[in-house]
């Protein structure tokens, strides 16, 4: 039995999928007319999804205009790597120092995302971006905290957009296999300290790619 998606949630995916794949690029303004055609749905449904990312801080609204595709700010970057820095030290450190049955399941899934990751080794792969990111929300959500997991999740998409501009190169994908290879190790030796050290690390190097205070 299929479920019904709704056309609100219809049109929220496409324009979030075209805000960060950069068919809507920062500082456009999109109308409502141009999505629902897009989307093949009228402009109430679009109007509602267009709430949505405006409280995800993807657009800002203009009644009667459309919607401004937020640009990415420094600040916003500053505060991504600084907020990701803190939920994924402190659930690397939860997360080894876990019972062993807990943590040899995640070493399990872990290891299964690097290997998809060495699999996908080309630059511009999708494939090789969502087991990136299934690898770090595997360490995130098993922290146990829901909370912070939805927050990772928003923060991983806003950091989607930041990261389009040539940073997919095979060196770069090459050390965030290296650097998630760290995590993993300090996860499967049950090592809480080593394994912040090692979040804390890929962090750095994401911060010196995007220009972020460290």
């Amino acid at each position: 039995m299929h479920t019904k998606i709704s056309a609100a949630d219809r049109a929220y995916a496409h324009a979030k999928q075209a805000i960060l794949g950069g068919r809507y690029p920062g500082g456009e303004l999109v109308s409502e007319g141009d999505i629902a055609a897009d989307v093949g749905v009228s402009r109430t449904p679009v109007r509602e999804a267009l709430l949505r990312l405006e409280v995800e801080g993807l657009v800002r609204l203009y009644p009667k205009r459309g919607a401004l595709i937020v640009p990415v700010s420094q600040q916003e970057i500053d505060d991504v790597i600084e907020t990701r820095r803190l939920i994924e030290g402190f659930t690397a450190r939860v997360a080894a120092g876990a019972d062993t049955r807990a943590r040899a399941a995640l070493v399990e899934a872990l290891t299964a995302r690097l290997a998809e990751m060495r699999a996908r080794l080309e630059p511009g792969s999708q494939e090789f971006v969502h087991a990136d990111r299934d690898f770090h929300r595997l360490v995130v959500a098993a922290g146990g905290n829901a909370i912070l997991t939805g927050l990772y999740d928003s923060l991983r998409d806003r950091q989607l957009r930041m990261m389009r501009a040539g940073m997919r190169g095979t060196d770069r994908m090459l050390r965030n296999i290296e650097e998630h290879t760290a995590i993993l190790t300090a996860i499967r030796d049950a090592d809480p300290a080593a394994a912040e050290r090692a979040v804390h690390a890929h962090m750095d190097h994401a911060a010196e790619l995007l220009g972020a205070k460290r």
